[in-house]
């Protein structure tokens, strides 16, 4: 035998035993690699472990997805950490604030939110989780309040620095939350244009909102201020105690004459946040040196969805004046946007500095009106839009329990019911009156029948 032969020998006996054992499924070993690929892949694992760290961060954010009804404002979860610019810092959201300009914006009526898909929301409170370059005055753990012009309904927002104040000792997540936005925009009306003075009188529509709230407690903070609020019947109690000397409701009554037979002089100030007829109505009320602010077009809100025709009578009827009306009636006419003023922070500082100093006196304090889950933002908007709250609608960022997620669909079924039964009810109610006026026609028309016969007669006598 060749020594080239054994060899082949060898491998046929060891292919033999292996024939024989039972079959096993191979095993492979990572062959070593060269230091270069070595490196390369150590460095490439690196990143695959930071790469799932960075997309654990979530947080979740309301976004309006499209113009329309309640139901373009959706929950969604983004990931990843919001990017920190020089001068920024990041906030864990607790509270957010409802505003009448983000009812607005959803149905795309407030210029000052970009296009869809956009998170609104004006104002927050919560805590301050991280710091970016060039930041001094602001630490991680400090207790802010935010006020920006959008994109703060989320859990975790990054924000310029001096756009946020520090929460003072005492007040509350949702106190801070409805604070900025209503009450910058109540003080700046009052003493920044209206220069509101003891012995003066106003006219606030809407008192029992949010801006209404926050300019009736800032009226008290002078002396003998005489305060007209439009709010409906149901409300009256409340802003009466919240310093409104005369309530008028403005669903049953006119409140123009309603203030002419107290006041026939008319009025100091008139804060409008109507527009379009209400604005001709409001100058017409100013007694001379008297000032009517605008800050806002609420009569262009008419349902879930952009009613053209609401804003067309709107524009139709928008407030349009001569300068030499002006200087002959001897009055002035402000327009105020808080939107606009994003570039002012001095201006805002000071406006804020002075109504946390009046919060800490206990001159001004928040009414909140409910408080809704991110998951609820469709109620809490249509609770704001029918007019039915009483003072600021919130939204928390805490997660809704499960227990209510599956109480919220039988409530929102048991409310449609009242609703359709009140529909039916006033059908029943409708179609009532109309049996009575068809049972009432024939009443009406056996008396005549019976003044013709006799005139009938009469012709025939005179025959």
């Amino acid at each position: 035998m060749s020594g080239e032969d054994a060899p082949a020998q060898q491998q046929n006996a060891v292919d033999q035993k292996q024939d024989s054992k039972p079959t096993e499924e191979p095993k492979t070993e990572p062959e070593p690699a060269p230091a270069g690929e070595a490196a390369a892949t150590a460095a490439a694992a690196e990143t695959t472990e930071k790469v799932p760290e960075e997309e654990a961060f979530t947080y979740r954010a309301l976004v309006l997805t499209g113009y329309g009804g309640y139901d373009k404002v959706k929950l969604q979860v983004k990931k990843g950490k919001p990017a920190l610019k020089a001068g920024e810092i990041q906030v864990r959201v607790k509270v957010c604030g409802l505003n009448f300009a983000d009812l607005m914006a959803r149905q795309g009526l407030y210029d000052r939110l970009p296009s869809p898909p956009v998170s609104p929301g004006m104002e927050c409170s919560g805590v301050v989780e991280a710091v970016g370059e060039e930041v001094t005055d602001r630490k991680v753990g400090d207790k802010v309040m935010v006020l920006s012009r959008f994109g703060l309904w989320q859990e975790v927002v990054a924000v310029p620095a001096m756009h946020t104040f520090i929460i003072p000792d005492g007040m509350s997540f949702e106190e801070a939350a409805a604070l900025p936005v209503n009450y910058i925009t109540a003080y700046m009306m009052l003493f920044d244009f209206g220069n509101l003075r003891p012995n003066q009188s106003i006219l606030i529509h809407s008192a029992a909102g949010g801006v209404g709230t926050a300019a009736t407690q800032l009226c008290k903070t002078v002396k003998d201020v005489t305060v007209f609020g439009t709010a409906s019947a149901g409300k009256h109690e409340t802003i009466s105690q919240a310093g409104v000397t005369h309530p008028i409701d403005y669903r049953t009554k006119d409140y123009v004459e309603e203030v002419r037979k107290i006041s026939p002089k008319g009025l100091d100030i008139v804060l409008d946040p109507l527009g379009g007829s209400d604005t001709h109505k409001g100058y017409n009320l100013l007694k001379p040196m008297g000032k009517l602010i605008s800050y806002g077009a609420a009569n262009m809100l008419a349902g879930q969805k952009k009613n053209l025709l609401a804003v067309a009578k709107n524009w139709y009827h928008q407030f349009t004046i001569h300068t030499l009306n002006l200087i002959q009636g001897n009055k002035s006419v402000c327009g105020f946007h808080l939107g606009y003023l994003d570039g002012e922070t001095e201006l805002i500082s000071q406006a804020m500095n002075a109504i946390l100093d009046l919060y800490k006196q206990g001159k001004v304090k928040p009414h909140i009106d409910s408080t809704w889950h991110l998951e609820q933002v469709g109620d809490a908007m249509r609770k704001m839009q029918e007019r039915n709250n009483v003072g600021k609608v919130l939204l928390t960022t805490e997660p809704m329990p499960e227990e209510e997620k599956k109480e919220e669909p039988a409530a929102a079924k048991k409310e449609d019911k009242k609703k359709e039964d009140k529909k039916k009810e006033d059908k029943k109610k409708d179609d009532g009156k109309k049996d009575d006026k068809k049972k009432e026609e024939p009443k009406k028309e056996e008396p005549k029948k019976e003044e013709e016969k006799k005139e009938e007669e009469k012709k025939e006598e005179e025959k």
